[in-house]
């Protein structure tokens, strides 16, 4: 699975590279004719930074980059350790990999994609991110005591669960907000979604401590939470002052997680 998931991030980068290529041209363009991207940055200093086009190329970049990097390092030092919590925060990296998708907004201003293309690249986008946000709780369930021996079962599970909650969201074709993400329904639900698993999740972590009896777990909660608020950053970025601060939480939550995983098992 780690070699399938740096194989699918390596073609990221790739596509990345290739499209950035491609749309640079059709930026100004796509920035003049995209709506504002909610997001924590945009709350806070929104009103004093217009929208840069060039910025959610350098965020997809980013996210296609830290997928790659992210699964390289697990693969390397958890290759052989028997960690549930590990396996599903690589698929949460993974899911990164596919922010290439956001690409599609604007090749619409260069080639004539079908609707019903940009309607099947947006689901599969929305439910990579979905997963992603599923995996990373999984991870904290397991940690905090939850006993599956098949973990194909419960990969299945948070897929059909990431199904359930994209096929059936409304999406509009013929615009996107200035993070080149389409414009979808229901953003006020999948904000809460969003925002109460990453509490569950946190809470998680916070129990496993407890019922450990290991510190480290605490640490790795915290990580959990930097890796969502910089999730939110990076995946919303649309000025200058977004992709670096949101890369840097990402990381740091990473690198949290990892290591405090690492230190756990490696005194089993």
């Amino acid at each position: 699975m780690f070699r399938a998931g740096i194989f699918i991030a390596a073609a990221a980068v790739l596509l990345a590279a290739a499209a950035a290529w491609v749309v640079i041209p059709a930026l100004p363009a796509a920035g003049e004719a995209a709506r504002r991207a909610p997001g924590i940055i945009q709350s806070f200093i929104g009103q004093f930074l217009e929208p840069n086009p060039y910025a959610p190329l350098a965020a997809i970049a980013a996210s296609a980059l830290y997928a790659l990097i992210t699964l390289i390092l697990i693969s390397y030092f958890f290759e052989k350790t028997q960690a549930p919590e590990i396996l599903f925060f690589a698929f949460f990296a993974a899911s990164f990999s596919f922010e290439a998708i956001r690409f599609m907004a604007p090749l619409q201003q260069i080639f004539a994609v079908p609707p019903l293309y940009q309607v099947i690249a947006f689901r599969v986008l929305l439910f990579s991110r979905y997963f992603g946000i599923f995996a990373l709780f999984t991870a904290s369930a397991y940690a905090a005591g939850l006993e599956v021996q098949k973990q194909r079962d419960i990969f299945l599970i948070i897929t059909v669960a990431a199904l359930v909650v994209v096929m059936g969201v409304p999406i509009d074709v013929l615009s996107w907000d200035s993070s080149f993400s389409m414009i979808g329904g229901y953003t006020a639900m999948f904000r809460m979604i969003e925002a109460g698993t990453l509490l569950i999740t946190m809470v998680s972590f916070f129990i496993s401590a407890w019922t450990r009896g290991s510190r480290e777990y605490i640490l790795i909660g915290a990580g959990s939470f930097l890796v969502f608020l910089g999730r939110n950053i990076l995946l919303s970025a649309d000025t200058w002052l977004s992709p670096a601060p949101g890369l840097i939480l990402l990381a740091l939550g990473t690198w949290l997680i990892c290591t405090r995983l690492h230190h756990v098992y490696l005194w089993l």
